[in-house]
């Protein structure tokens, strides 16, 4: 029978059993894996189970065994997404976020363990190597072809990349995120990189302006909530590469590459040119209407993860408001939001968040795709670093072909066009 302690409500291991709709000795092989935790009653009446731990179980089952058919999954100690919040490594990751800076969770991501003080720093070589590829782009680059160059260069910096050891690729991490956003041109006076640390490095790659405390923690907080989020399309292709044992620059790269789709790194400078939109006609319903008639989708709005606001935006949404200059981008937002939610459409995401942030310090529209990438390369490295950890070449999925029946007649060959004189 169930029990209330003051530690809450707890199951039996009949009840436990029933709630995840498990045999009962199953109950016990998720207290092996670390899924569930257990309490021995002092009076020998058995174990009991934390309920709100076995309905949170009993979700991510129900979601599990609610996905289609044949849809890829892949084993992570990672990252966790549930309907309304998201863990690293088991912590809440926007409490993580909110106390830790962006290169200590980092290093809890990578390790499972907090580094107070935690700095990286580019290696001389690797990223003079980096600026000189990075200078040698068209000006028209945008920041992801200036970040896939620079990974490039700096991977042929580094004689030992192949090495695929934890060790290894830890060592990587560390030196390669410094040196991405140190090959990024400035957009202000050099001398604000201040201490070292990757936000305010990178406020001076986004913005002329000058930076104040209060918007570098927002940055910050950014770069934190933003270094992993399961297996997200780039995230994916991480995994892949790393799976056939490409050392983790090209891993990386992979990365990079689908993080360049429309549908994916894309999406915050969309919702920036949106809420310049808002804040020139002064109001969100006549640009709302306009994607709307024009069969667009408004962005910066909804997530397939979430059920309600995504985790991320709400955690970004009360640190701007601490900021002054994010007032108008802030109010304009949310009522981008609200009209959408009276005809009950879809909640703010991080992208519209990082739309505020981009806007309110006079950053360009591409400079959330630049957050995004800058912050999800930890992400990365740490997927790779699992992935070398399995079974190699296991994200090998099989086609189904759909083609003509073989034996087909052998084709002849077409003529080429003769050349017009």
């Amino acid at each position: 029978m169930s029990e209330q302690t003051d530690g809450g409500r707890r199951l039996s291991t009949q009840e436990a059993a029933r709630a995840l709709g498990v045999k009962p000795a199953t109950v016990y092989a998720y207290v092996s894996r670390g899924q569930l935790t257990s309490r021995r009653d002092p009076a020998g009446r058995g174990s009991s189970f934390d309920a709100a731990e076995v309905e949170a179980l009993a979700r991510r089952s129900r979601r599990e065994a609610a996905a289609p058919a044949g849809e890829l999954s892949v084993r992570t100690a990672l990252t966790l997404i549930e309907p309304d919040r998201y863990y690293f490594r088991g912590v809440d990751a926007v409490e993580l976020a909110s106390r830790y800076r962006y290169e200590e969770v980092a290093e809890w991501l990578w390790t499972g363990a907090v580094r107070p003080g935690t700095r990286f720093t580019a290696p001389p070589q690797a990223l003079t190597a980096a600026r000189r590829a990075v200078a040698a782009l068209p000006e028209h680059g945008g920041p992801i072809d200036r970040l896939r160059v620079a990974v490039a260069a700096a991977a042929v910096a580094n004689p030992l990349r192949f090495d695929l050891s934890e060790e290894a690729v830890l060592g990587s991490a560390r030196v390669l995120i410094p040196t991405l956003v140190g090959a990024l041109p400035a957009a202000g006076p050099e001398q604000w990189a201040g201490d070292g640390r990757i936000a305010r490095q990178l406020w001076s790659r986004l913005t002329a302006r000058e930076p104040d405390p209060d918007a570098l923690a927002v940055l910050d907080l950014a770069l934190a909530l933003l270094v992993d989020h399961d297996l997200a399309a780039s995230t994916l292709a991480v995994r892949v590469a790393a799976s056939a044992r490409a050392h983790p620059y090209a891993a990386v790269s992979a990365g990079l590459g689908a993080l360049e789709g429309p549908l994916h790194g894309a999406a915050g400078r969309l919702a920036h040119r949106m809420l310049v939109e808002v804040l020139e006609q002064g109001g969100a319903a006549p640009v709302v209407a306009e994607y709307l008639r024009a069969g667009r989708r408004v962005p910066g709005l909804g997530h397939r993860l979430y059920e309600g606001e995504d985790p991320r935006a709400r955690a970004l949404f009360a640190r701007l408001e601490r900021l002054e200059q994010a007032g108008p981008a802030l109010a304009a937002a949310r009522e981008v939001a609200a009209v959408m939610a009276r005809q009950g459409g879809l909640h703010a995401n991080v992208d519209l968040a990082l739309a505020v942030l981009t806007v309110s310090c006079g950053m360009p529209a591409e400079a959330g795709e630049t957050v995004f990438a800058v912050a999800r390369t930890a992400g990365w490295m740490a997927h790779a670093l699992e992935e070398y950890q399995e079974r190699p070449l296991r994200m090998r999925p099989s086609g189904q072909y759909h083609g003509p029946r073989p034996p087909q007649p052998m084709p002849m060959p077409v003529p080429m066009p003769m050349p017009t004189p």
